[in-house]
C-alpha cells in the first residue's frame, strides 16, 4: 500500500476505536458492561445488528461467490423479513419482561437447570468456532498486502480485536458499530463507481449489467427445489426463515443487542429496520462482485487469485496446458463479450443470441481452466478441494483500486472485523459468566468480581478464536462456511424455544432429551447426505420438538403444567 493508503486507513481505524471507547465510558459495573444499563436507541441497535452482519466476511467472500456463482446468494435472506415479524412479536417482549442477560436464563425460567446448560454450551461451541472465521477474514488482507503468513496476521488481529473488547464492553461494540456502519456504507458506493469507471469507455454502466446477466451473474431467484442446491427461492423462504429465527431469537450475539434498548418498541424498530434494510444491501455488496466480473472480462484475470497457490504451480509442467487454455478462453470470452454488445446496440437478435452462446462457452473454458489449476494445486501437496472464492475482490481492491481508496476499503474489512468479532466475543463471555460461572462455579459474588470474572472470559474466548481461525482457510468461501457452522447447532436452540414458547405440557427432561435428539439428527444429516446445509436447521427444530412430544406422551411425569416461575425464584439474575 502506499503513504495516502495508510492514512485512511489508520486515521479512520483510529477514530471509529476512539469514538467507541469515549461513548462507552463508564461501563464499571456488570449491566453497563453487558447490556449497557439498557439505554440504547433504535437506530444504534439496527445498525449495530446491520453491520455486525455486514462483517469482513461478508465484504471479502460474498464479492468472491458473486464473481463465482453470481447473485443466487441473495436467496439466503429471503427468510430474514419473516423471521424478524414472529421475533418483534414473540420473544422481543419475553425477554424484555423476564429482565434475562441471556435468552437461555429464560430456559431454566422455563424448563429447568440442565436445559439452560446444554443450549449454553451448543451456543458457546457455535460462537465460538463464527468468531474464529470473523477473526480468519481480515488476516487474508493483511496477507495479501503485507505478505505475511497467515497464522501470523490472524494473531495480529485477534490480538486487536481482545485488547479492544476487554476494555470496551458492549456499549463501546454498539457505538463502534454506528461509525463502522457508515463507514462501509460509504465503501461500497466507492467501491461501485471505481469499478464502474475502470471498464473500457466503450462500455457503459448498463453494457456492464448485460455482461453480468448473459453469464448468469445476476441471476439472483432460482424456483428450481433441490434438496441439494444451497441457494434457491425454497431454501431461502423455508431454510432461511429457521436460521435467522434462530440466529436473532436463540443466538446470544444478536439477543444480547436488542437486550441493550431502552424498551420493548425501541428493540422491535432495530430487528424491522435491519429486515427491511438488509436485503438491498447485501444485493448491493453481491452486485459489486458481479461487476469485478465485468471488470475481468476486459482485463485478464489471473489463473488463480491466491498468489502464493499460483507460484507454488508455475513450476509444475501440468500447469502449461492449463494456462495456455485459460488465455485462449480469456481471449474468445473477450472477443465474444464485445460482439455481444455490438449485437445489442445494433438491436440484432440473431447475432446476439449467437453472442450469447459463445460468451457462455468461453466462459465454461475459463472455468474448466481454474478447476484445472485449482486441482493441480492439490495434486502438489496444497490444500485439497482448494478455493480461491476469497482472494478475488482482495485481488482486485490491491491491483487497480487508486491510491487512497485501497486504504478505505480495507479500512472497511478491519473495522467489519473489530466489530464483528468484538459483539462475538463480549456475547461468548457474558454466557459463559451468566449461564455457566455464575449459575454453576460461584453463585454469591460481588459485582466487582463478575466484572473481572467478564474480563478474563473475553480474554479466554479471544484467544480460542485466533486458535480457530488457523482452520477456516480449509472450509472454503467464508461467507458459506460462517453460515454452515451455525446451521449445525441453530436448529437445536430454535426447536427448544419453540417448545418453551409453543408447548407448556413439555418439561424439562423432555427438551433435554429432544435436544440431544436434534443435534444428532444434525450431524447425521451433515454427515450421511449431501442435502444444502440450509435445511439442516428445518430438520434440527422439527427433530427437537417431535422428540420432545414423544417424551412427554411416553411419560407424562417429564411434562409440567407450564408457566414461567417468578423473576425473584430463578436465583440467576447478577445484582
Amino acid at each position: 500500500m502506499r503513504l495516502a493508503d495508510w492514512a485512511v486507513l489508520v486515521g479512520t481505524l483510529v477514530f471509529i476505536v476512539a469514538y467507541g471507547l469515549y461513548r462507552g465510558r463508564g461501563s464499571d459495573t456488570v449491566d453497563r458492561y453487558l447490556l449497557a444499563g439498557k439505554t440504547m436507541p433504535w437506530y444504534a441497535m439496527a445498525l449495530s445488528i446491520m453491520a455486525t452482519q455486514a462483517s469482513a466476511i461478508t465484504f471479502i467472500s460474498t464479492t468472491g461467490q458473486s464473481y463465482a456463482d453470481g447473485m443466487r446468494f441473495l436467496q439466503f435472506y429471503f427468510g430474514l423479513p419473516i423471521a424478524m415479524v414472529i421475533l418483534c412479536a414473540t420473544v422481543v417482549p419475553l425477554f424484555h419482561r423476564a429482565r434475562v442477560y441471556t435468552a437461555y436464563e429464560y430456559l431454566e425460567q422455563r424448563f429447568d437447570g440442565k436445559t439452560r446448560a446444554l443450549a449454553s454450551l451448543i451456543f458457546l461451541c457455535q460462537r465460538g468456532l463464527s468468531a474464529g472465521l470473523t477473526i480468519y477474514a481480515p488476516a487474508l488482507v493483511l496477507s495479501a498486502i503485507l505478505g505475511w503468513p497467515e497464522r501470523a496476521t490472524t494473531s495480529l488481529v485477534g490480538a486487536v480485536v481482545v485488547t479492544y473488547t476487554v476494555l470496551g464492553g458492549i456499549k463501546a461494540v454498539t457505538w463502534s458499530d454506528v461509525q463502522q456502519m457508515c463507514v462501509i456504507l460509504v465503501g461500497l458506493m466507492v467501491s461501485l463507481v471505481t469499478i464502474v469507471a475502470l471498464l473500457p469507455h466503450s462500455v457503459s454502466f448498463g453494457d456492464a449489467a448485460f455482461l453480468a446477466g448473459a453469464a448468469g451473474r445476476l441471476n439472483a431467484v432460482t424456483t428450481r427445489f433441490d434438496w441439494r442446491d444451497q441457494f434457491n427461492l425454497w431454501s431461502g423462504l423455508f431454510g432461511g426463515t429457521f436460521l435467522f429465527l434462530s440466529y436473532f431469537g436463540c443466538d446470544q450475539s444478536q439477543v444480547q443487542r436488542y437486550l441493550t434498548g431502552r424498551s420493548v418498541a425501541q428493540s422491535r424498530l432495530s430487528l424491522l429496520f435491519a429486515a427491511v434494510a438488509k436485503i438491498p444491501m447485501q444485493a448491493f455488496i453481491l452486485f459489486i462482485g458481479a461487476m469485478v466480473f465485468v471488470f475481468y472480462v476486459f482485463v485478464q484475470p489471473p489463473v488463480l487469485f491466491k498468489e502464493s497457490e499460483l507460484r507454488r504451480i508455475e513450476p509444475a509442467a501440468a500447469y502449461a496446458p492449463v494456462k495456455a487454455g485459460y488465455l485462449e478462453a480469456f481471449e474468445r470470452r473477450r472477443a465474444a463479450a464485445t460482439a455481444l454488445l455490438e449485437a445489442r446496440r445494433a438491436g440484432d437478435a440473431a447475432a446476439r443470441a449467437r453472442g450469447v452462446s459463445e460468451y457462455r462457452a468461453a466462459q465454461k473454458g475459463m472455468d474448466a481452466a481454474r478447476a484445472g489449476a485449482a486441482a493441480l494445486v492439490g495434486r502438489s501437496g496444497g490444500e485439497k478441494n482448494f478455493s480461491d472464492v476469497n482472494y478475488i475482490f482482495l485481488s482486485f481492491v490491491t491491483r487497480y483500486l487508486p491510491a487512497g481508496l485501497v486504504g478505505l476499503v480495507i479500512a472497511v474489512i478491519l473495522a467489519a472485523t473489530m466489530s464483528a468479532s468484538s459483539g462475538e466475543i463480549n456475547s461468548l463471555a457474558t454466557v459463559t459468566v451468566v449461564d455457566i460461572y455464575r449459575r454453576h462455579v460461584r453463585r454469591e459474588a460481588s459485582d466487582r468480581h463478575y466484572l473481572a470474572a467478564s474480563r478474563w472470559a473475553t480474554l479466554f474466548w479471544g484467544v480460542y478464536a485466533v486458535a480457530f481461525a488457523g482452520f477456516a482457510g480449509r472450509l472454503g468461501p467464508l461467507i458459506v462456511a460462517v453460515n454452515k457452522v451455525g446451521s449445525l447447532f441453530y436448529g437445536t436452540l430454535l426447536g427448544c424455544f419453540v417448545l418453551a414458547l409453543g408447548f407448556r405440557r413439555v418439561g424439562g427432561t423432555a427438551a433435554f432429551l429432544g435436544m440431544l435428539a436434534g443435534e444428532s439428527a444434525i450431524l447425521a444429516t451433515s454427515r450421511l447426505t449431501d442435502i444444502s446445509w440450509l435445511w439442516y436447521n428445518v430438520i434440527g427444530c422439527a427433530v427437537v420438538v417431535a422428540a420432545a412430544l414423544a417424551v412427554t406422551a411416553c411419560d407424562p411425569r417429564h411434562g409440567t403444567s407450564g408457566g414461567v416461575c417468578n423473576a425473584s425464584d430463578r436465583g440467576s439474575a447478577l445484582s
